[in-house]
Order: C-alpha cells, then structure tokens, then sequence
C-alpha cells in the first residue's frame, strides 16, 4: 500500500509557535493513510530490557474473562478471554472446566449472542481499526462465516430475534456520520432497512413483539433523545428528552406504555425512575451517589443496577412492577466491585462479577429458581502471588480555588519508609473515572519503586453531573489546573525528589498539556494516544464521533481561541522535561497525525521527544506482545528519568 504524508513543515526560524498555528490542518485524515512508511518504520518500538519484559509479560499471564453468556439451561458458558494474547470466544462445558478455545488469530473477537439454533454472532475488529464486521459460528465451533463487513464500516448487531430468524444491526456504510439501521434475515441472507434518519440513532430496547423498539438520539457526548418506533408503520412517537439536552437512558418497563429512565436531570446524581403517563417517579433510593448502569431480565420482572459510591460498585436490585427491593445473594464484605452481567432470556440466570484488590475477578452464576450461586471461573495467575498486590486507598488534594479533588494512590511497602518517585496516571474520556480494583498493571510500577497515584479531577464521572459537566468547552479553561494542583500536590505529600505523569486517550492529553502548559511540574511524562491539538483532533477524528467530541471539548468556530489554548501544541515552546509518545497507527479516535504533528515541531525546535508506534493497533494496544512492548517501554522510560 502507498502511504502519503500529509504534514506542514513549519519554519525553524520561528522563535515561538503562535497559536494561530494551531489552525492550519497540518495532516489530514485517519490511519495509516495519514502517516508515511518510513515514520512507522522509524518510530516502532525497539531495544527492550529483557528483564523488565520478562517481569511485564508474567503480569499479563494473569487474564481475567468476561462474565460472559450463559446458556437458557444452564449448561454452557461462552466468555471472551485474552490467554492467548487476543482477545478470543472461549466455551465452558461445565463449572470450573477447562474452557474451550472457539476463536483464533490476532484480531479482537467477540460474543454478540447466541440464536435459538444454536449459532453464535460474532464481531471482529481488524488491527485496531474499530471498524468490526459480523460473523457467525457454530455454537461448538468450527468456521468463522462472514456475514457482513465492509472497509471502514462500523457493523454493531443489536438484537437477535427469539426465534433465530434473524438479527438487528446498524453501520455506517451510507455515510461514516451517520449509522443506517437494518435487518438481517439468516434464512434467505437478505439485509432490509428499517431506520434511517439524519443524526446518531441506536436501539436501545425491543419489546417481545419484536417490532417495538426504542430509539435514542445521541445529541452530543452525553445529552439524548428517546422515541418509541414500530418498524412496520414507521413512526416516531416521542418518550423523553426531545430538545431537553439532557441525560437520559431508557428500557421498556411492564409495557410499551411505561419505561424506566436513568438520568440526572432532577438531581445532581443519577437516578432511576419509572415513566408513566409522562411523569417521572423516582424508584431507586436517594442515595447522593450515581446509578452507574442498569439492565431487566427478559420477562421484565427483575431489575439490577449498579451504584457508583466513591469510585466503589454496589448491586441492587428491584421487582417489577411494584419496585420493591429485591434480594441479592449475599457477597464478601471485601469485594470492591459487585456487577451484574446478562440474564439468560428464560430469565433463570443471571452471570455476576465479584472483584478484590488481591485477586482477578471472580465470575459467578445465580440461579433465582434454586438461591444458589455458583463459582464457573477460576483465573489463573502463574508465578505471581496476588495476595501481596497493594490496596488503593482513596485520599483527596486541594485545588488552588479549594476544591477536593479525590485520588486513588497505591504506595509499595519499601516506600512507606523511604523517599520514591510518583507517578500520576490520568484516566481517560474525559467522562471516565479511575477505580480501585485488582491491576497487575499497576503492580508493575509498584514493583519498580514508583508511588501510583490516580486522580479524578474535574469532568470526571461517578461525582455528579456539576462535576462531570465543570470541564464542557471553553470552562476547561477554568478547571484544567486541576492536573498542575495534583503534580504540585502529590510531590510534597509524598516527599518525591521526582515525579512523573501519564494517561490514555485524554489522559494521553492531559499528559501533553501537564509536560507544555504546566511544565516544570513533572519531571518525565508518557503519553499514549492523546491529543496534542484539540483543532486538529476534531477535523481529523472519525465523522462519527466528532459531533460527540464537540460537545465535550467546543466547536472550533465558536470556541476556537479556548481550543487553541487548551492544545498542548500550543505550548511546545516551555516543554524542557523527557517526553514519550505512544500511538497506534490504525487509532480512530485520536488520529497518528497528533503525535507526528508533536514531534516533528519538537524536532523542528530541538526539544528531545520520544515517539513509538505500533503500526497494527488502534486507540491503544490490544495485542499482548504490543501490550507487553509498550508497558516494558515506559517503565524504562520512568525508571531513566525519575531514579
């Protein structure tokens, strides 16, 4: 394939980069179309320490699957899992059995769900594109048939009929902006439109008639519309949300009349609610914390939702349709997380997760014929006792206008008695939220020296809608010190000589900005697939996601000067401290161009940046030996610059 580089050479006569730059579209596009041959080549990951790789990759022999699907009778369970370096579809014959492998090669694979006749649907992305085609199998294995996938298509199924007849699924094949919705019958192999309206659509319910759904309009990165839709007369009718800018997510209740809604619009928290008759009344305690998510069993007479306390999970459960407090079985004191995973359709089973700090998460099975749970997974974690894995605590830091910004840190026994480096990982999102849990991840750095501290600053998720929504647009402006307070902060608390930062996807960003705008602060960051300019970011991301992400970060033409002020190129001049770049080529979400635009104007100035690509990834590795690769690089990377 022919690559062509697309990138502004910029002038190294200028003495600063003014941030009228930051305008010019300086590359174009998204994947490896964007970036040429010799970049990839020249930036691949290269001369690893054995020792330390050796160390990483005994961490990610401990893989943890899903809660996965389990069967209407009870007897098999299909999960994915990572052991073999991808993600793959394994089946369970029995509690506690050796899984077997039904999906190979390289490429992320997944469970969608399981027909009446005994097929299973299937999705696979290819190299980190998040363009996934579907596919179908067996349900004992055997060829992987596909059954549809187009080149830089999204295919997502949606719903799989009762009978098996046929299946539900939307893509964005008419225009990447913009996902048409079809159906797909496996008798005769013909795919028929039933919705195709301008705008982000997805199904988010179907009613046992199978030609009653709910439709939901995404307005931006959390704002929706809901509209009741009957495939056969094709009407829109109204439910909740139209021109509100709101927060809602809804499922049908005991009819298509009724609806239970999760949102914050009548409070600072999530909650959820029953809907009749257009009210909305509130059937979840009011518990000043976030009904993170929630799901109703086939026959919808069980409810379960998950509560956001601190960063910590807790399940509840309701009946239908008195919303009376339903019993849960009962789990240990210790665990940090309770989720509820799916319900089989005769609603019999339910698959649960039960996570601790010191142990890969457990997956269980509840029967609510028989009140018994019982264990079908044990994970395995070789050569590595996880019983000695430190326990996040949760501590706050003080913003400069007094705020308390909470924080999870995990601090290694050697370093509760002498001076060790920090460092301060940002998550993603920036809707995300860092949580306490098992990471062998993590470990690693503990296991180097390094105090890891995690923050949850401003336009975090799980503190509330003024919390989540302090950062929309240009008051980021307002709130993105933040990430210098907790540098500032975290390097006296701990008594570091040194300290480091570093994220993902907008903890990627964020590392970009700490190291310009605030540099100084850290003494070394690593920054994996952020975004160095927010303008260039949003003319290149995927077409699909730009109207989300211009909710969240502004519109360039409305908010174009606090959207070069908040790029991290804006400010390359003051960088001064060691720098890496990570990135996948295929990323679309954060295109490879934001981090070849950031080097190549840190070379144009004789500032020192480290860049790594992977050219057979995505927003972030998948790949284990990729994972290991990158892992291995930036604890080299710390361990040269914080020690």
């Amino acid at each position: 394939m022919k690559y062509i580089l697309l990138l502004t050479i910029f002038s190294v006569t200028a003495c600063a980069l003014h941030t009228s730059s930051v305008t010019q579209n300086n590359y174009k596009g998204l994947g490896n179309e964007s970036v040429s041959v010799n970049d990839i080549a020249q930036f691949a990951p290269k001369n690893l320490d054995p020792k330390i790789m050796n160390k990483v990759q005994l961490g990610l022999d401990i893989r943890t699957p899903s809660m996965g699907y389990l069967t209407e009778d009870g007897k098999n369970l299909y999960v994915g899992w990572n052991v073999t370096g991808s993600s793959q579809v394994w089946k369970l014959d029995a509690p506690m059995n050796f899984p077997a492998q039904l999906t190979g090669g390289e490429d992320h694979t997944s469970m969608i769900g399981m027909t009446a006749n005994g097929k299973i649907l299937l999705s696979r992305d290819i190299g980190g594109e998040e363009n996934p085609g579907i596919y179908m199998m067996n349900k004992d294995g055997g060829e992987l048939h596909e059954i549809f996938k187009k080149k830089k298509v999204q295919a997502k199924p949606t719903y799989i009929a009762l009978d098996g007849s046929f299946f539900l699924f939307s893509a964005n094949d008419q225009d990447p902006a913009i996902y048409t919705h079809y159906r797909y019958d496996l008798k005769t192999n013909k795919i028929t439109e039933f919705f195709n309206e301008k705008g982000l659509w997805a199904v988010s319910d179907v009613w046992s008639d199978e030609k009653t759904l709910i439709m939901t309009k995404l307005l931006g990165n959390t704002a929706s519309e809901h509209y009741s839709y009957n495939i056969e007369n094709k009407k829109l009718v109204p439910i909740i949300g139209i021109g509100e800018q709101e927060d809602y997510s809804v499922n049908f209740a005991s009819s298509t009349q009724d609806f239970i809604v999760q949102t914050n619009k009548l409070s600072n928290f999530h909650r959820l609610y029953h809907l009749k008759n257009g009210k909305l009344t509130p059937i979840s305690p009011d518990l000043k914390f976030d009904v993170d998510s929630f799901n109703l069993d086939q026959k919808r007479k069980r409810l379960l939702y998950e509560v956001n306390v601190d960063g910590y999970t807790k399940l509840y459960g309701l009946t239908l349709p008195n919303f009376k407090p339903l019993t849960l079985p009962a789990f240990p004191e210790n665990a940090e997380h309770i989720f509820a995973g799916r319900t089989t359709r005769n609603s019999r089973y339910t698959t649960l997760g039960v996570s601790f700090h010191n142990e890969p998460r457990q997956s269980f099975v509840y029967d609510w014929n028989k009140k018994t749970l019982t264990r079908w997974i044990r994970p395995s974690t070789p050569e590595i006792d996880t019983r000695q894995f430190t326990k996040a605590k949760l501590e706050y830091y003080p913003a400069r206008d007094g705020t308390k910004i909470p924080y999870f840190v995990r601090i290694p026994k050697a370093c509760e008695k002498i001076s060790c480096p920090v460092i301060v990982h940002f998550h993603g999102g920036p809707e995300g939220q860092t949580q306490p849990g098992f990471s062998p991840h993590k470990e690693n750095f503990l296991r180097e020296g390094f105090i890891y501290a995690e923050p949850n600053i401003r336009g975090s998720s799980g503190y509330g809608k003024k919390w989540l929504d302090a950062d929309n647009g240009a008051k980021r402006l307002n709130v993105i010190t933040d990430i210098e307070d907790a540098g500032i902060f975290l390097k006296q608390k701990y008594g570091a000589k040194k300290i480091g930062v570093m994220g993902g996807s907008y903890g990627g960003y964020s590392t970009l900005y700490a190291m310009t705008r605030f540099a100084g602060t850290f003494d070394a960051g690593v920054a994996n697939v952020g975004m160095s300019s927010l303008v260039t970011f949003l003319m290149n991301t995927a077409p699909y996601r730009r109207p989300l992400r211009i909710s969240e970060y502004g519109d360039p033409k409305k908010d174009l000067e606090a959207l070069k002020e908040l790029s991290p190129i804006t400010h390359i001049d003051k960088l001064k401290s060691p720098l890496m770049i990570v990135q996948g080529v295929n990323d679309p979400r954060v295109p490879v161009g934001e981090a070849v635009q950031f080097k190549k104007f840190a070379d144009q100035k004789g500032i020192p940046v480290e860049l790594v690509l992977f050219a057979d990834e995505g927003h972030g590795a998948s790949k284990r030996n990729n994972q290991a690769m990158e892992l291995t690089k930036t604890i080299e990377f710390f361990n040269k610059y914080l020690k």
